[in-house]
């Protein structure tokens, strides 16, 4: 198997873009990742998007986006595994690179989430749940969150400020991410005192309906020096993919999130590392409970500890453990099948030198964990300076 690396990463502004369409938003990531690899062609290509015939009516994406970025017949296949979509196309893009079978992938992810109502986003987020036990009897995925929030606050002492600390945090990082969707920050008492969504998760702990997509390109690590102009050479050094039962109630503990412990330790040994080697981690924070569960998940935590870590400051770009440089789902945005390539941008951008105000003092290697639903598929990979 052959060492891959990243060589180009594109990205847009993301948010409620209703004058542009899927294919658009798609195409500039597509084009930016392109121009900053300095590719001249790709021989395959990925593209992870959760619901788009729900969102936009568009299924067949595969066709549509190699058609508009003008690059047929190149070969091409869309993922899907909920909000875990653009992971898996990051996943799959590794997978193809790795064996030999092509030389130069472009991995992305994309959702256009604001062309339905408030109604139809929801019932869309809710195909990523089991249908028929959770779906069917009212259950929404805040409040599946909301029972794990519930769960860890009873048997773990987490308050309601140390819960908000999380947004507030992300907030902080976000205002100083140019592509973010939200660049407002937040306070303690704002997150706890906005509107109630399920008990104990209010609105500002909730990830927002997000348009957006992301790309990078991948390449042998051989040839990285290439393309690398001058900048650091970064490797795909771990990944590692795992699923959970997709329905809560099956689950033997609501206050971990099995397929990340599981997702986590593989790639983990795939590098040959360990939690402490980790300099940062950009996790899947779709609401304020998801970053407290995922940061002990990944190791970087004692189980229990996540959130008073985070109320300390640990979690912040100053702290010794940085989580969401990038400010995270929460103020960044969720586009759901972009979330996880966004994550990819993030960490090549820190990795680079390139984050401006948010740049880490240490970042040589860094973790992104994209999950799908209420955690029932993860993907983890790490990346690192070579």
């Amino acid at each position: 198997m052959r060492d891959v690396a990243v060589i180009g990463i594109g990205i847009q502004k993301w948010g409620e873009l209703w004058d542009r369409s899927l294919r658009d938003i798609w195409v500039e990531a597509a084009l930016n990742a392109i121009k900053d690899a300095g590719v001249d062609h790709i021989d395959t290509m990925y593209v992870g998007a959760m619901s788009p015939g729900l969102f936009v009516g568009q299924e067949h994406l595969a066709s549509l986006c190699a058609d508009y970025l003008g690059v047929t017949p190149v070969a091409a296949t869309r993922t899907e595994s909920a909000c875990c979509s653009g992971g898996m196309a990051m996943r799959s893009g590794f997978i193809e690179i790795a064996s030999g079978m092509a030389d130069i992938a472009l991995v992305s992810g994309v959702e256009k989430m604001t062309d339905v109502d408030g109604g139809g986003a929801t019932y869309a987020l809710a195909t990523a749940a089991d249908g028929d036990y959770e779906v069917y009897n009212g259950v929404t995925f805040p409040g599946l969150y909301a029972m794990m929030a519930q769960d860890y606050m009873h048997r773990f002492g987490l308050t309601r400020e140390e819960l908000a600390a999380v947004p507030v945090k992300s907030h902080d990082n976000g205002a100083l991410n140019p592509h973010a969707q939200y660049r407002s920050k937040l306070t303690i008492e704002g997150v706890i005192n906005s509107i109630l969504i399920a008990d104990p998760l209010t609105i500002m702990d909730c990830s927002p309906i997000t348009d957006g997509a992301a790309a990078a390109i991948l390449c042998p690590l051989e040839m990285a020096q290439d393309y690398a102009k001058g900048r650091p050479i970064i490797k795909v050094s771990g990944v590692g993919a795992a699923t959970d039962t997709i329905a809560l109630h099956t689950r033997k503990d609501l206050s971990v999130l099995n397929a990340t412990v599981v997702a986590a330790k593989r790639a983990y040994e795939m590098a040959g590392v360990g939690p402490d080697d980790i300099d940062f981690a950009e996790v899947h924070d779709c609401f304020s409970i998801a970053e407290v569960i995922t940061s002990e998940d990944i190791g970087f935590f004692e189980k229990g500890t996540g959130g008073k870590a985070a109320a300390a400051g640990e979690t912040a770009l100053t702290g010794k453990r940085p989580v969401n440089t990038s400010g995270g789902l929460k103020s960044k945005g969720h586009p759901v099948g972009a979330t996880g390539l966004g994550q990819i941008y993030e960490l090549v951008t820190q990795l680079r030198g390139d984050a401006g105000e948010r740049q880490l003092k240490t970042a040589k290697r860094g973790l992104a964990q994209n999950m799908g639903g209420s955690g029932g598929s993860c993907v983890v990979h790490i990346l690192e300076v070579v």
